[in-house]
């Protein structure tokens, strides 16, 4: 059986000695701190949620938000219609985004991109070309990197290339607190304008303290995911991006969702699934298998476990 990914025990353990008051710390301070070193940002703020990151964030954005046709968040177009914002589509490659592309939009002055690190969570947006057309163009680049944080290689989660960077700490992401978020930029301009929904999205010091213990091991979890993940491609024919660093597997099938319902079955977890179907805005709008790698416990993404998801998915093929 596969365990579905949770918090590590010493997160756990802070979590619980913070709710018991047996730490007196200012974990907010601490974990702000953390964060800004991390995101190399001289702002940060620590938020409810993911979502309410990404309120903070388009709050502040007074043109067009820009989001890909596909391998985004959801939350990018249902936050940008409530806050009454103008909404431009832009044509990825199966959620990678080509910067070039934004030529062919009209696009209004004071308006922001919102992209994931990963497309999909399958591939590695090219976050510097992004960068450099967007900052040409003066448009604001808003980096989801809920996914990408702690990203060795320092491309994906970096303040140097995205003007604003946002994150979900929720489950089962790759800062795993079960709740939180966070959202940071150079841009103090983008927080003064953001007062409001900033004291409305405030969380506690029990998340703070679980945030700021999933830090210490964020980089080295992203690494043994992103690795686990290349294992997996490599072994299955026909995944979508195979050469592009990423946190799934997506395997384009007509047949996508009995194959899966039969996967449920034999890749059985104890808590939680990592086998989803496409289409799905969140990953490709086309039929497809998704093998969400993210989604495990890192003691599940040892070879002898991954090899295990490789046959019963090409078994299924």
């Amino acid at each position: 059986m596969f365990k579905f990914k949770s918090p590590s025990k010493r997160t756990c353990q802070i979590m619980a000695e913070v709710a018991n008051n047996g730490i007196n710390e200012n974990f907010e301070e601490k974990t702000i701190e953390k964060i800004k070193d991390m995101t190399k940002h001289e702002e940060a703020r620590i938020t409810s949620s993911g979502n309410n990151s990404i309120f903070i964030a388009l709050s502040a954005i007074e043109g067009d938000i820009i989001i890909p046709d596909q391998g985004g968040w959801h939350g990018f177009k249902q936050i940008a219609k409530f806050l009454n914002k103008n909404i431009i589509t832009l044509k990825t490659d199966l959620g990678l985004i080509n910067a070039e592309r934004l030529d062919e939009l009209e696009i209004n002055e004071k308006s922001a991109l919102i992209f994931t690190s990963f497309a999909g969570y399958t591939a590695e947006q090219d976050i510097k070309s992004i960068s450099k057309y967007c900052k040409n163009n003066d448009i604001t680049t808003i980096e989801d990197a809920s996914a990408g944080i702690g990203d060795k290689k320092n491309r994906l989660g970096n303040g140097k290339y995205s003007d604003i960077i946002i994150a979900s700490t929720g489950s089962p992401k790759m800062i795993n607190v079960g709740s939180g978020g966070f959202i940071t930029t150079n841009d103090q301009e983008i927080l003064k304008k953001t007062g409001v929904p900033q004291k409305l999205s405030k969380t506690n010091e029990i998340i703070c303290s679980g945030i700021y213990s999933e830090l210490d091991n964020v980089s080295n979890n992203l690494e043994v995911t992103l690795d686990a993940t290349e294992h997996v491609k490599k072994h299955i024919p026909n995944a979508i991006h195979p050469s592009k660093r990423g946190v799934n597997v997506i395997i384009p099938h007509d047949d996508a969702k009995s194959i899966c319902w039969d996967l449920k079955k034999t890749l059985i977890t104890d808590k939680s699934g990592f086998i989803t179907t496409c289409p799905n805005y969140n990953r490709v709008k086309q039929k497809a298998i998704c093998i969400e790698i993210k989604n495990l416990d890192y003691q599940c993404l040892k070879k002898e476990y991954l090899d295990i998801i490789i046959d019963n998915v090409t078994c299924q093929l």
